[in-house]
């Protein structure tokens, strides 16, 4: 399965849930299944590497190998991609914009995968990294528990 998380400027949250994905399906054992990345949907951070706050707080977290540079989705990620998965309704608003509607319905919201109907916390304007790791971890556990189902 081909996973892309994205948002904004994939500094923070889009970063922070590829990693946390990648540790969950190295620990699950099945991460031969996965292609798991991160992009933007926006120029402002292109070329960046994580977030220093956010960084932080994967180390925090026993996540300290983060190689990243924030990089431009596009439509070929749309193509190649199984699912596609948006931090908040600009994310949502941005991925339908880029993909005439997600016609073959691969785009979906993190949070959405546990159960919650809300956005992923945004620490670029809180400053809150660990509600952030919160909602990225339970959203990427979800994802996990939705593949490990699948036929």
């Amino acid at each position: 399965m081909k996973i892309l998380f994205v948002c904004h400027g994939n500094i923070c949250r889009s970063p922070m849930a590829e990693f946390v994905m990648k540790r969950l399906v190295e620990e699950a054992g099945v991460a031969d299944r996965f292609e798991i990345e991160s992009a933007a949907l926006h120029t402002d951070e292109i070329g960046n590497g994580v977030y220093p706050p956010a960084r932080r707080e994967l180390a925090r977290h026993g996540i300290t190998e983060c190689p990243h540079r924030a990089r431009l989705m596009t439509r070929a990620d749309y193509d190649r991609c199984d699912l596609i998965v948006g931090m908040d309704d600009e994310n949502a608003y941005d991925l339908r914009r880029l993909t005439n509607g997600d016609p073959q319905g691969k785009c979906r919201q993190l949070m959405s995968f546990a159960g919650i109907d809300r956005e992923v916390a945004d620490p670029w304007y809180t400053g809150d990294f660990e509600s952030t790791w919160n909602d990225v971890l339970a959203g990427c556990r979800g994802i996990l528990r939705t593949a490990a189902a699948a036929p």
